[in-house]
């Protein structure tokens, strides 16, 4: 296995005029791949959520279906943080296809504890379960550290902000494909399975059809990406466009040790730390606000169901626009520094916020504040990804990306925004919920001001 993921060996350097155009065609090919592939992890990543409605049916409980939610994340904030330690010293041809096709194998496997246990057997059926979905999470770590690597090969630091930004969406267009795939998967493919036994027509629609779907993105994947340029016989893109990090060397185009990447350059990097604390705060906001809103709307403010859906849709909608605006401001008016524009982009969060709890008996002032919140925070959600491949080698990128990856889903998403945000909603009351809210803005850019000055040097030689 080890083998098969061995980064390929460095080709003779090509020169001259077509050497150029080769690179230019080569980086939007790897970019395509990349976005393809990362989409395709987002079909078959929290498929459970859209069947829980149906698996109710059955007799599961509310209860018993949360612990098997609970696993995707907490696998998925490990293996970013592990399997990307993995990716750096890995073929991001390989190593992306592989783990979309596993987290595809996963997700089809699901069908199993219903058909095949069901609810007669129910502990066995949730443990199954549970750990099927424990795998979908861990395997879908493995699609953001090869998309950071191929990023720190391939685009300079720069022009990262912009193309990540661009990139950044794919989660978007792979989120967005679930439920329709759902309703037609089942409509077109469950009579082929079940017959007439149209309560188990979810199953496909859900499971197999998506899966499916994602092997056949693995596949385009893997024909698009390559792994480095050097890998293609091109020069190292630094040399090519002439934008070099602050303190490169050749060292950076070597495959590192394990014992390097995370005691040299990633676990003693303070800069990392602060961007990975900042993380937690940001996402706290993230899905503090995301998660919680359908239900503040409709219980705290009498909200019907349709209008809280619409305002969460509004929400998610808006990151799209806001990710692309605040990448391409990153590299083009604040010259490739993150700080800054993540620093300005959580105030404006903090002013949102503090609109959508005083003026939460207005739905239009509510809507108008949850489009400004998911316009403004998807940006430092981006931004800080793109800061964790600039402040480490590109061989160490997927761990460092890992590394803030971790804080953000494992404490700032499990812990801060999920359970603390529900025992306090529930304690103190909702006031106190946005009273943490704003404190988590501020602390988020409490920790990200300490890399401001790091990045001063971009100013200094821009070109």
């Amino acid at each position: 296995m080890w083998k098969l993921l061995t980064p390929p060996a460095y080709k003779a350097e090509m020169t001259g005029p077509d050497a150029d155009a080769y690179y230019r065609k080569m980086r939007w090919r790897v970019f395509m791949g990349i976005f393809i592939g990362y989409a395709g992890f987002y079909i078959v990543r929290k498929n459970f959520s859209m069947a829980m409605p149906d698996l109710a049916n059955f007799g599961f409980e509310k209860g018993e279906l949360s612990i098997v939610l609970s696993m995707n994340a907490i696998a998925y904030a490990l293996s970013k943080f592990l399997m990307g330690s993995v990716s750096d010293r890995s073929n991001a041809r390989i190593f992306l296809p592989l783990g979309l096709i596993l987290a595809a194998i996963s997700m089809a496997f699901m069908i199993v504890p219903v058909t095949a246990i069901g609810a007669e057997h129910k502990d066995w059926a949730i443990f199954l379960m549970a750990a099927l979905n424990f795998l979908v999470g861990w395997f879908n770590g493995m699609g953001w550290p090869p998309c950071g690597r191929v990023m720190t090969h391939w685009f300079s630091i720069k022009e990262r902000g912009t193309k990540m930004s661009v990139w950044n969406c794919a989660h978007n267009v792979g989120g967005a494909l679930v439920g329709p795939m759902a309703v037609y998967g089942a409509i077109w493919f469950g009579s082929w399975f079940y017959g007439d036994n149209t309560e188990l027509y979810f199953l496909i629609g859900t499971y197999a059809f998506p899966a499916a779907v994602a092997v056949f993105i693995a596949i385009l994947a893997y024909v698009l990406i390559r792994d480095t340029p050097q890998s293609c016989g091109l020069p190292s893109v630094e040399k090519w466009r002439n934008d070099y990090p602050k303190n490169y060397s050749a060292k950076h185009e070597e495959v590192l040790t394990t014992k390097e990447i995370f005691f040299k350059y990633v676990l003693n990097n303070k800069l990392l730390w602060f961007i990975a604390l900042a993380n937690a705060f940001v996402y706290m906001v993230r899905y503090g606000c995301l998660d919680w809103a359908p239900t503040y709307l409709k219980d705290a403010q009498g909200y019907d169901i349709k209008q809280a859906g619409w305002a969460y849709f509004a929400y998610e909608f808006a990151a799209i626009p806001g990710t692309l605006l605040c990448g391409w401001l990153s590299d083009k008016v604040f010259r490739g520094r993150r700080a800054l524009p993540t620093i300005i982009f959580m105030a404006i969060v903090a002013v949102f916020i503090l609109l959508y709890w005083q003026f939460s008996h207005s739905y239009v002032i509510v809507t108008i504040s949850l489009i400004a919140i998911g316009f403004f925070i998807y940006g430092p959600v981006m931004l800080i990804g793109v800061q964790a491949l600039d402040l480490a080698p590109k061989n160490a990128a997927g761990t460092a990306a890992g590394l803030t990856g971790f804080f953000g889903y494992f404490f700032g998403t499990a812990i801060l925004a999920n359970i603390l945000i529900g025992y306090v909603a529930e304690i103190a009351g909702w006031d106190w919920t946005f009273i943490l809210l704003i404190g988590a803005c501020v602390l988020s850019i409490f920790f990200m001001a300490f890399t401001y000055k790091e990045e001063q040097y971009l100013v200094e030689n821009r070109k």
